[in-house]
């Protein structure tokens, strides 16, 4: 009876999705500029004339269209999504509505962290498409460590972004009201919530018919972390924490993929997994490309060796958290207005140490919690099925596998001791003595 229910919830929301998307047609390099020529908007960044617009489809990613569309006037960013996961393809549907959610998520970033995300102009929910500030000379932040550039401005801005974003979207800061609404809003992204809940937590501790590693070379340390029952169990536990712990409105996909830089500026993108969950779980999911990014340098070395890169990525590590928790300690201190820890227990009743007792406690958890996701994330990069070009761009797969051999290795450290481990420098202290063994 109960998968009967289940089924039939199941296929009626299938409905509505098809009647809300029922005249949905996909956008392609032929048939943008005709479709979206009376979008004012456009006009205004591209130019009047949809004739002379020059459109190119630039999308790398798994799920969606990104098109640059360019003109007389400038140029703008069209993102579409697709009905189905595009690194798969039509066997695996997705729900149209994450570009929904994505153009929520971006709004409220924006208002939270001002600068800090493209400039959103136009939203069409039936086709669901974003029309957005186009960034350039921006590049993908993994591209940029990959070419071995430094961006002097990343931990700060990376640092405050986390701090901002998570605190302004929880019941530390945000009307009771305004915030539960606004969790039942994004509590219907349940697709995307799936896929991480699956591709992160579960599918690299088993063989999952969607899982690739390297291979013969990675066998062995695969067979092992699946037969580590101290590493399922903490696994399960912070997946545990992940799907029933709606504490803010979280990015829920930030890695170096999803951050745009220039030198000088830096911007954060593709907020499509966005609900209610866990602080930590940004934290430690960005944390974890950077240890990734670290761990790659030596297959990406060339006649010199990248000593200065890896030194930039571990101290880029211990500043994006100092940033943080600085910055998150001030918000704690000035804008501390929700339901969460009132100022009338502690500052009012001029007890100002119960209130930095409270916040000592409570980065403590999001430390212990950021550290096990950023162990899960190193480990489904490696072993899932969406991987990091900081590793795949590795030609020979014997040096691939002994990069990734280092980073699985730390991201079990991470994920089993996460509670014992005191302090970023013994974390990057570990990692030096992963990447200076000799792999066979």
């Amino acid at each position: 009876m109960r998968d009967r229910l289940a089924l039939g919830c199941q296929l009626t929301g299938m409905v509505l999705i098809m009647n809300l998307y029922k005249n949905f047609v996909a956008l392609n390099v032929d048939t943008l500029a005709g479709r979206l020529k009376d979008l004012a908007v456009l006009q205004d960044q591209v130019g009047a004339d949809h004739k002379a617009w020059r459109v190119r489809e630039v999308g790398d990613g798994n799920l969606n269209l990104v098109f640059i569309v360019q003109g007389p006037n400038g140029a703008a960013v069209v993102k579409q999504a697709l009905p189905y996961v595009r690194l798969v393809g039509d066997s695996w549907p997705l729900p149209l509505k994450r570009s929904f959610f994505e153009y929520h998520a971006l709004t409220r970033q924006s208002k939270r962290d001002f600068g800090m995300t493209p400039k959103i102009f136009s939203f069409d929910e039936k086709q669901a498409m974003i029309v957005m500030e186009f960034l350039t000379p921006h590049i993908i932040l993994r591209k940029a460590l990959i070419d071995g550039r430094e961006i002097p401005e990343l931990p700060n801005k990376l640092g405050c972004f986390l701090a901002r974003t998570l605190f302004r979207g929880s019941d530390l800061c945000m009307d009771t009201k305004l915030r539960k609404a606004d969790l039942a809003l994004f509590s219907d992204n349940v697709a995307l919530c799936d896929i991480t809940e699956s591709l992160v937590f579960s599918d690299p501790y088993y063989n999952s018919k969607l899982n690739r590693h390297t291979s013969p070379q990675l066998d062995e340390i695969v067979a092992q972390l699946r037969a580590d029952r101290d590493l399922k169990v903490a696994a399960q536990r912070l997946k545990h924490i992940f799907a029933n712990m709606p504490e803010t409105l979280i990015h829920g996909d930030l890695h170096t993929g999803s951050i745009m830089v220039t030198d000088h500026d830096v911007r954060v993108i593709d907020p499509e997994f966005a609900f209610y969950g866990p602080m930590a779980f940004d934290v430690g999911m960005l944390l974890a490309n950077f240890w990734m990014s670290y761990f790659s340098q030596r297959g990406h070395d060339g006649a010199t060796p990248r000593n200065s890169m890896r030194s930039y990525l571990l101290k880029t590590i211990v500043e994006i958290w100092d940033h943080f928790r600085n910055e998150f300690s001030k918000l704690w201190h000035i804008e501390r207005t929700g339901i969460l820890y009132q100022r009338q227990l502690f500052e009012d009743q001029n007890d100002a140490l119960g209130s930095a007792q409270a916040l000592d406690q409570f980065l403590h958890g999001i430390w212990v919690d950021m550290l096990g996701f950023a162990g899960v994330e190193i480990h489904r990069r490696i072993l899932g099925l969406a991987h990091n070009a900081d590793f795949e761009l590795i030609a020979d797969p014997d040096v691939r596998a002994a990069c990734e051999t280092k980073a699985l290795k730390l991201g079990r450290h991470l994920a089993v001791n996460r509670a014992q481990i005191q302090s970023m420098a013994d974390i990057n202290a570990l990692a030096e003595r992963l990447e200076k063994e000799i792999v066979s």
